[in-house]
C-alpha cells in the first residue's frame, strides 16, 4: 500500500475528508449553529417576502415555504452535531426545508447565492456584537465622567517620559482617558455604519437576471444602506477589517490607562486602592491586597488586540474575490476580540467606580515635587520681564542647588532664587516671597491653567458637561439602532407567521 492509499484509507475517498471535517468544517459548523443560524433564518424570511412581492413566487408557493420556515426546529439544529452529511449549516437548513416543502422550497434560492447570504449573515452578526460593545463602552465613559467630576480638585503630579512633569488633577488625567475612549467609540460607531450595509442581491458576484429588489431586502433586514457594487458586496472584506482595527486600537488605548493605574496601586505610589470585590489575597503573605482586576484587564485586553490582529493578518494577501469560506475562519476571531473588549469595558467601569484615591498623599507629593517650577520660570517672565530662556536657566540653577542641599520644592527660599539670578543675569529679581510661594504651589499651578483643555477645576467641569451631552446623544443613537434591528426582525417574524397560517 503506497502513501496515497494509506491517506485515502484513513480519510475516506469522498467529501469531506476526515481531517478536513475535523479541522475546518466541524469548527465552522459549531460556530455557525450558535452565531449564524438566527440571521440565516431572517434572510430566508426576508428573501421569501421579497420574492413574493416581486411576483417571482405565487402566493401559494410563498405560503408553503413560510410554513416550512416556521416548521424548522431551531433548537434541534443548535443541538445537532456535525456528521459530514451536509457540508455546512446552510445545506442542512436547505435540506430540512426541502423535506417540509418538497415541491417549492428550492425556489427560495432564486437570485441569491451562499456568497451574498454569507456576507449578509456576517454583517448581521457583527452589527449586533458591535452594538453590545458600544453599549459597554458608553457605560465605561459614563463612569469615567462621574469619577472625573468627583476628582476635579484632586491635585496630583502628571508624568512625561515616566518622570515627574507638572501638577495636574486626577480629573484632568481621567478626562484624557475619557476623550480617548470617546474617539474609540466614534471609530466603533463608524465601523457599525460600514458594517450595516446590505450585500443581498449581489448573488454569487454579478447580481441576477431575475427582477428582484435589492432595496427591499435592505429594508426588510434593517440595513441602513446597500453595498451597491455587487463585486464589492461579496469580495470587499474591509468592513470586517474596520471592525478589527477599531477594536484593536480601543484595546490598546484602554490598556495604557490600566497600566498606569496598576502602577499607582503599588505601595510606593500609594495613590489608588482597589475595592475589595476586585482584589485577591496572597496564599502566604497576609498583608497582600493584589489588584488582580487591573492585571486581568491588562492581559485580556492584549488578547482582544491579538485576536483583532489575527483578523487583519488573515485578510492580508487574500485574493480580491469571494472569501466567504475564509471568513468562516476569520469571523470568530473578530467576535472573540469584541467579546473580551466589551467585558473589559464593564469591568473597568466597576473597578474605577469603586476605587479610592489617596488625595492627601497626591497633594503632598505635588507640593514637595519640583514639578511646579515651570510656573516659577513663567512667573519670572512676568515679574522681571525676562525672556523665558533666561528664566529657564535661572530656575534650572535653583533646582540643581536645591537638590544638592536636599531641599524640597516647597523649601526653596527667595534668597536661593536671587543667588541663582545673580549668577545667570548679574542681578537680583523683583519677585516677592509671596509670589515665589504661589509659583511653587501646585494648587495655584492648576487653578491658573484655565485655557481650554487645561486642569482648572471649572474648565474640567465644562468639559465634563460637554462630554455628558455627547454621551446622551450616543446613547440615543445606540437605542435607535437597537430598536431598528429589533423592529426589522419582529416584522419578518410577524409577516411569515401570518403567511404560514392555513
Amino acid at each position: 500500500m503506497d502513501y496515497r492509499e494509506r491517506i485515502f484509507l484513513q480519510e475516506g475517498t469522498s467529501f469531506p475528508g476526515k481531517t478536513y471535517a475535523e479541522a475546518v468544517l466541524e469548527p465552522a459548523f459549531n460556530e455557525a449553529k450558535h452565531h449564524l443560524l438566527q440571521p440565516m433564518m431572517a434572510i430566508n424570511k426576508a428573501h421569501l417576502i421579497m420574492l413574493r412581492e416581486t411576483e417571482l413566487l405565487t402566493e401559494a408557493e410563498a405560503r408553503q415555504i413560510a410554513r416550512a420556515l416556521c416548521g424548522i426546529d431551531l433548537e434541534e439544529l443548535r443541538r445537532s452535531a456535525y456528521t459530514g452529511q451536509f457540508e455546512d449549516l446552510f445545506f442542512q437548513v436547505e435540506s430540512r426545508l426541502s423535506e417540509l416543502a418538497p415541491d417549492v422550497a428550492g425556489n427560495l434560492h432564486l437570485a441569491r447565492s451562499r456568497n451574498d447570504m454569507g456576507i449578509t449573515i456576517y454583517r448581521m452578526v457583527l452589527r449586533e456584537k458591535l452594538l453590545v460593545t458600544i453599549a459597554s463602552a458608553l457605560y465605561l465613559k459614563e463612569h469615567l465622567l462621574l469619577f472625573a467630576h468627583e476628582h476635579a480638585e484632586t491635585v496630583m503630579i502628571g508624568y512625561t517620559h515616566t518622570q515627574q512633569a507638572q501638577p495636574t488633577t486626577m480629573a484632568h488625567y481621567i478626562m484624557a482617558a475619557a476623550d480617548l475612549l470617546g474617539r474609540d467609540i466614534k471609530r466603533l460607531i463608524q465601523a457599525y455604519q460600514t458594517v450595516n450595509r446590505s450585500p443581498m442581491g449581489a448573488a454569487a458576484l454579478t447580481t441576477s437576471g431575475f427582477a428582484i429588489s435589492r432595496e427591499r431586502m435592505r429594508e426588510l433586514l434593517g440595513f441602513d444602506e446597500l453595498v451597491e457594487n455587487s463585486y464589492d458586496a461579496v469580495c470587499g472584506a474591509d468592513y470586517l477589517g474596520e471592525v478589527a482595527t477599531a477594536v484593536q486600537l480601543a484595546a490598546i488605548n484602554l490598556g495604557r490607562t490600566v497600566q498606569d493605574m496598576l502602577l499607582w496601586c503599588t505601595q510606593e505610589f500609594h495613590a489608588l486602592k482597589v475595592a475589595s470585590p476586585y482584589v485577591q489575597i496572597s496564599s502566604i503573605m497576609p498583608q497582600k491586597r493584589n489588584p488582580v482586576s487591573f492585571e486581568h484587564i491588562r492581559s485580556l485586553l492584549s488578547t482582544s488586540a491579538g485576536n483583532a490582529m489575527t483578523v487583519l493578518t488573515m485578510m492580508h494577501n487574500t485574493p480580491f474575490g469571494d472569501i466567504v469560506d475564509t471568513e468562516d475562519d476569520m469571523q470568530p476571531y473578530a467576535w472573540k476580540s469584541m467579546a473580551v473588549l466589551e467585558q473589559m469595558y464593564r469591568l473597568m467601569a466597576c473597578v474605577v467606580g469603586t476605587m479610592e484615591v489617596n488625595k492627601d498623599v497626591l497633594l503632598e507629593r505635588a507640593k514637595a515635587s519640583f514639578a511646579t517650577v515651570t510656573e516659577l520660570a513663567d512667573t519670572l517672565v512676568r515679574t522681571d520681564r525676562l525672556s523665558f530662556r533666561k528664566a529657564h536657566h535661572i530656575v534650572s540653577r535653583v533646582v540643581r542647588e536645591a537638590a544638592s542641599a536636599s531641599l524640597l520644592a516647597n523649601q526653596i527660599s527667595l534668597e536661593l532664587v536671587n543667588r541663582a539670578a545673580v549668577d545667570v543675569i548679574g542681578r537680583e529679581l523683583s519677585i516677592t516671597a509671596e509670589e515665589l510661594r504661589l509659583a511653587l504651589d501646585p494648587v495655584h499651578f492648576v487653578m491658573i491653567r484655565k485655557l481650554p483643555g487645561g486642569p482648572n477645576p471649572e474648565e474640567i467641569k465644562r468639559q465634563i458637561a460637554e462630554r455628558r451631552a455627547v454621551l446622551q446623544q450616543e446613547n440615543a443613537w445606540l437605542a435607535a439602532k437597537k430598536q431598528a434591528c429589533t423592529d426589522a426582525m419582529n416584522r419578518l417574524d410577524q409577516m411569515i407567521a401570518e403567511w404560514s397560517v392555513e
